[in-house]
């Protein structure tokens, strides 16, 4: 870890102009008689599936985010990383890698089962055994520094989150058993129940999830905060994105934001804390599904569990094929070559040779990587689905895809930064999600030399440049 701080990073500008007004006895000084450390504080807020595009979209109701930006810094769109889906993006907005080094690839860790047998993803796993490099609240406890998070992905059972509400399966029971408590007797969550909590719709978990930031804020305000909201994605996926419902989620998230920053100010902490609001994705409209475990299964690839020896793994716009018999893989890799080439929907193939341009790993290197990945074209998503009749089937009814390739610009996230330390009023071009996490140790005045990424020197106020 490398802990050099800036002469003039954002934490001393802050914490001076903090100091300036107590003395002028507008901040009780009683408040922020600590190390200025303790006293910086930054909100991460991820609303999923949120497109770069509704920034500027009229119809979109979104005032909280808006302000945000006028008051601050925005970029243009973020680019996420491969594949764009929920997991894998989380872990590179606070590692500052891309998937090839912090080994999150899919929604859940990839099992294979051994030879000839299909693959499966398993999401009820420890941050320990999904994420291979550091995490900026990894490298921020270690500083010293209070920490929590809640529906992130990949932080069960995560040490260095001094209050965790894991993104899991069965999240309840992996609370921080202080948290956990205090849910329960503040009545954010009904009881300890998994079930009670799976029984809510998406836009009441939302609300259970921003209840709980609320709660920490006023009483233990964590230095780094990160909150995960997700009915954006839930709702997009099942009516399409740009539509009424979708907008309709959308302001709902907006006004959990606004919920959020009502909370800092009541707190007396807006004069320390900087609110980042970022996505993980963007979305695709759905217009057919493309199923490839079909023409394997017909094809003789698959002969019923366990023997698959070539299964594919849907990522929505992106599918990984999988072969998994060692001793026919050559041969299957020319069948399944064949078969997808020239098929409907599928814009391209990519072979491993190829997937260091896309910051992921050789399936030599990384046994969770795929033989192959299959990309399709605007308007097609994959399924995994191997019964069905044919391989190509119509949706007959509104949805939503995202897992394109990153390049892909309706995938492209937000990036909006605001508060103590950044300038109003900017406006940054396209930037990378790996330029996240060291953007958020910068403003710490901590400086990792894990993270590939670079501050955004530009959204600062008084700083000089380097």
């Amino acid at each position: 870890m490398d802990n050099n701080r800036g002469m003039f990073s954002p934490r001393i500008w802050c914490w001076r102009a903090v100091a300036a007004l107590s003395v002028l006895g507008l901040i009780p000084w009683t408040l922020y008689a600590t190390t200025p450390g303790t006293n910086r504080h930054v909100i991460l807020i991820t609303i999923d599936g949120l497109s770069a595009s509704y920034l500027s979209d009229p119809k979109a109701p979104i005032p909280t985010l808006k302000k945000l930006a006028e008051e601050g810094a925005s970029a243009e769109a973020m680019r996420v990383s491969n594949p764009s889906v929920t997991w894998p993006n989380h872990t590179t907005l606070v590692t500052g890698v891309h998937p090839d080094k912090h080994s999150v690839f899919f929604n859940g860790a990839l099992i294979r089962r051994g030879d000839g047998a299909p693959v499966y993803l398993a999401s009820n796993r420890d941050k320990k055994d999904l994420v291979a490099t550091s995490t900026v609240y990894d490298l921020l406890h270690e500083a010293g520094y209070r920490t929590a998070a809640i529906n992130w992905p990949c932080t069960r059972r995560a040490a260095a989150l001094d209050d965790n509400f894991p993104d899991v399966p069965d999240p309840v029971d992996y609370i921080s058993p202080r948290l956990r408590v205090e849910l329960i007797h503040n009545r954010i969550l009904e009881n300890s129940s998994n079930a009670a909590l799976r029984s809510k719709s998406p836009a009441t978990a939302d609300k259970i999830w921003t209840s709980t930031a609320v709660h920490l804020i006023k009483t233990r305000p964590p230095n780094l905060l990160l909150l995960h909201l997700l009915n954006t994605d839930a709702v997009q996926h099942t009516r399409g994105p740009n539509l009424p419902e979708a907008y309709a989620a959308i302001g709902l998230a907006d006004s959990n934001v606004a919920e959020v920053l009502s909370a800092v100010g009541a707190a007396g902490l807006r004069n320390q804390t900087t609110v980042i609001v970022a996505s993980d994705h963007g979305f695709a409209q759905t217009k057919k599904l493309i199923s490839p475990n079909v023409l394997f299964r017909k094809a003789g690839l698959q002969r019923g569990s366990p023997k698959h020896r070539a299964h594919v793994i849907s990522e929505g716009g992106t599918a990984f094929v999988f072969l998994t018999q060692t001793s026919t893989r050559t041969e299957d890799r020319i069948k399944a070559l064949n078969l997808l080439r020239e098929h409907e929907g599928i814009e391209r193939i990519v072979q491993p040779d190829d997937y260091p341009a896309l910051h992921l790993p050789h399936p030599d290197k990384n046994p969770q990587m795929s033989d192959l990945i299959l990309v399709a074209k605007d308007g097609y998503a994959f399924s995994d689905d191997s019964f069905e009749d044919e391989s190509i089937t119509e949706v007959t009814f509104s949805a939503g895809s995202h897992g394109y390739l990153a390049d892909n610009p309706l995938m492209n996230g937000v990036f909006i930064v605001s508060g103590c330390g950044i300038k109003p009023k900017v406006k940054l071009g396209l930037i990378e999600n790996i330029d996240v996490s060291p953007t958020i140790a910068e403003i710490f005045g901590e400086r990792f030399s894990s993270m590939d990424g670079k501050v955004l020197w530009e959204i600062f106020s008084n700083r000089m440049r380097p």
